[in-house]
């Protein structure tokens, strides 16, 4: 088979080991055999905590930069041989931030074609979030949250000072890793699989994902639209079942709206599996239902006849006065699930913890609905949507979870 060397590109906390792993995934369900060689994992193993400090990664800091280069030229010649022993693609899972780092690449392997994947995103709160999660890293672990967050944060600003983006190279793609859209392609010779790689880079990966509205909440039993009512003892109930349904499986990240009622239903789970994630995301609110906000249907029939009836003749295009509707919360819900599916990593497991109106929009985007049916999507309480998307498999069904309807 063909050879060829992926070799990532870009800052850390920008999604290149996500990239790395879907590239992977997807090339060997082709049977075309990949491996990572990522340097964080060999840097970890050879050095430990002490890689945690910032000034390991200063660019003026000689011995850390040469404990650095070695172990990238180990990685790299790992790769190389790799493939002289019958692999077909090597991917090079790092920073490459530099030129000097590409020149000792191309110099090293020049035994197979070199493909560039420069992953980058400029969304400031994502990125704030991918660093509270890098957080987490193992060598970070003896650290405070807020020591590593800082810690992190000035690594990330020590590899800007060196990184040089793509431009010369002879193949390289620039990718948004948060949108999974192709910015940029150059190539001044042929790339094996790269139309396969490209499917991949642009297809959306859900690994796993579980969709679950709140349990019931008091404005479910006064029929209140909107509002930050808490749950009912109904609703605790079914949050305990929830958390229950999930006590077997690895649960690595839960994403929640920032009302109440989602955080008292993800609380169970949380408690369950306390080495979980738990990320709260604005984009996951409900509906903003404005001046109608807190009041019952019948209420709207009876004081405001004419927004009754053009919600009832349009629903899905209708917009609460001084709100919002489905159509206007279609981009950002959309703009959630990006973070969500981000921030986790592709990881198996990932649990979203959202509301009617919102989960009927998410559901959307996989039932292939039309858009004047979106608003009467079924979202039960009792029952949670498992969901995997990738460029080669699509599951969707709906499991039960509690007979408290």
């Amino acid at each position: 088979m063909e050879k060829l060397y992926i070799v990532m590109v870009g800052l850390p906390a920008r999604g290149k080991s996500t990239v790395a792993k879907r590239l992977r995934e997807g090339l060997c369900a082709e049977n075309v055999e990949t491996r990572i060689f990522n340097n964080g994992d060999l840097r970890r193993v050879h050095f430990g905590n002490s890689s945690a400090m910032p000034e390991f990664y200063h660019p003026d800091n000689q011995e850390g930069r040469t404990k650095r280069e070695e172990l990238a030229l180990a990685n790299i010649r790992s790769a190389k041989v790799w493939l002289e022993e019958g692999g077909s693609v090597a991917i090079l899972d790092a920073t490459n931030a530099s030129r000097s780092r590409r020149e000792v690449i191309e110099r090293e392997l020049q035994n197979a074609p070199i493909l560039y994947i420069e992953c980058v995103t400029d969304d400031p709160e994502l990125l704030r979030l991918s660093v509270q999660r890098k957080a987490k890293l193992p060598e970070l672990a003896h650290l405070s949250v807020e020591e590593a967050v800082a810690a992190f944060t000035k690594r990330v600003e020590y590899y800007h000072r060196i990184s040089v983006p793509l431009e010369d190279e002879g193949a390289y793609v620039r990718v948004d890793s948060f949108r999974n859209e192709i910015l940029k392609e150059q190539f001044s010779y042929k790339i094996p699989y790269y139309l396969r790689i490209r499917d991949i880079l642009i297809s959306d990966w859900v690994r796993e994902l579980y969709l679950a509205r709140h349990g019931e909440s008091l404005f479910n039993i006064e029929s209140r639209i909107g509002g930050d009512a808490p749950l009912t003892a109904k609703g605790r109930m079914q949050a305990a079942e929830l958390a229950t349904h999930f006590q077997d499986m690895e649960i690595p990240y839960i994403f929640t709206s920032y009302r109440k009622r989602a955080l008292e239903t993800a609380a169970p789970i949380a408690e369950m599996h306390p080495e979980a994630i738990l990320i709260s995301l604005t984009e996951l609110d409900e509906i903003d239902a404005g001046v109608c906000d807190g009041m019952r249907y019948e209420d709207i029939r009876r004081t405001m006849p004419k927004e009754f009836a053009a919600r009832a003749a349009d629903k899905y295009h209708y917009s609460y006065p001084q709100g919002e509707g489905y159509a206007s919360m279609r981009a950002r819900v959309e703009r959630g699930l990006r973070k969500a599916l981000f921030l986790s990593g592709g990881v198996q497991g990932t649990v979203i913890i959202g509301h009617q109106a919102v989960n009927r929009t998410i559901l959307s985007l996989f039932l292939f609905r039309r858009t004047a049916d979106v608003p009467y999507i079924y979202v039960p309480q009792n029952q949670c949507f498992h969901i995997e998307a990738t460029h080669q498999r699509k599951l969707f069904e709906m499991v039960r979870f509690s007979e408290q309807v």
